[in-house]
């Protein structure tokens, strides 16, 4: 990148929930040039529409990579939720250093350094991958996301007043999505500031019990939650085809959540304000802002 020349931010998902978002936050900043990836020049419409520039990139398709890297200073990287995640992070990592990629902020998962949870765990070993190719770094860690309540893998989460989860009555970490973005965001647009940083991202912690009171409190309808065993959940993704290596891990946090066994899963961190000079959002405040959509 020259003098002269404004850094060039590639958005990886930008089509998903976390990567548009962090587009929505960028897109004041002039300082910068968005570049978002999308799969087919199909998706490329909305963002050419709004004055974003986008490449082509497959993570399957490894002959795009190098292409949609051209001119790159820094990446926001989001991957696919399969084992497959593995192998495209570093062939997408590869690239981006062949290409000369300065920084990368990785959205990962949940937990501490040692989690033993496989799906978090692998994502820890792309950090890792990302350590050793001599980028600089964001490693960004959210807890679980508010927004599963509204919807969760194409479904809705409740019907007619009923949450349904597989954790029994284990106290969870809660981040509202928009939260996440607005923290990549700052990352992508200020590496020198968050540089070599992780930052774990979880705000308000709630059983599904109180989380359904608070939404009757608020919405003004009858909620109740009603667990169910995650063998519901193993069952549900054989039926569906789904790709089970990654679902097993699922599974099995879901099994070690029910049974209180993940040190630390309801912990919360206090470091929001401190990088966005804002208060992060609780249960309350996000019932509050999607009523309508919870109302039944």
């Amino acid at each position: 990148m020259s003098a002269n020349t404004l850094p060039r931010i590639l958005i990886t998902g930008a089509t998903g929930q976390v990567g548009s978002k962090t587009i929505d936050f960028l897109l004041a900043d002039k300082s910068i040039v968005i570049v978002a990836a999308v799969r087919t020049p199909e998706k490329a419409t909305a963002f050419t529409a709004k004055g974003i520039e986008t490449v082509i990139l497959d993570f399957d398709d490894e002959s795009t990579h190098s292409k949609a890297f051209e001119n790159i200073d820094r990446v926001f990287m989001v991957t696919g939720y399969t084992v497959d995640m593995l192998r495209q992070s570093k062939a997408l990592l590869d690239a981006a250093k062949k290409q000369q990629v300065k920084h990368i902020v990785h959205l990962g998962a949940c937990g501490p350094d040692d989690t033993s949870i496989g799906h978090w765990a692998w994502h820890q070993l792309v950090e890792r991958y990302i350590e050793w190719g001599g980028f600089t770094y964001t490693h960004l860690r959210p807890q679980d996301y508010m927004q599963n309540l509204l919807g969760y893998g194409g479904k809705k989460a409740i019907v007619n007043g009923v949450i349904y989860n597989y954790v029994a009555n284990a106290r969870l970490s809660w981040v509202d999505l928009e939260d996440v973005a607005q923290v990549a965001a700052l990352a992508l647009a200020h590496p020198e500031q968050h540089a070599g940083k992780t930052y774990r991202l979880g705000y308000d912690a709630m059983t599904f019990d109180e989380i359904a009171a608070l939404m009757t409190a608020i919405v003004g309808k009858s909620f109740h939650y009603e667990p169910l065993s995650p063998e519901v959940f193993r069952e549900a993704m054989e039926s569906a085809g789904a790709e089970m290596a990654y679902m097993n891990c699922v599974y099995d946090h879901w099994k070690r959540h029910a049974a209180g066994t993940i040190p630390g899963a309801a912990d919360t961190f206090n470091n929001f304000y401190e990088l966005t000079g804002k208060q992060p959002t609780k249960w309350n405040g996000f019932i509050e802002k999607h009523k309508a959509e919870f109302n039944y």
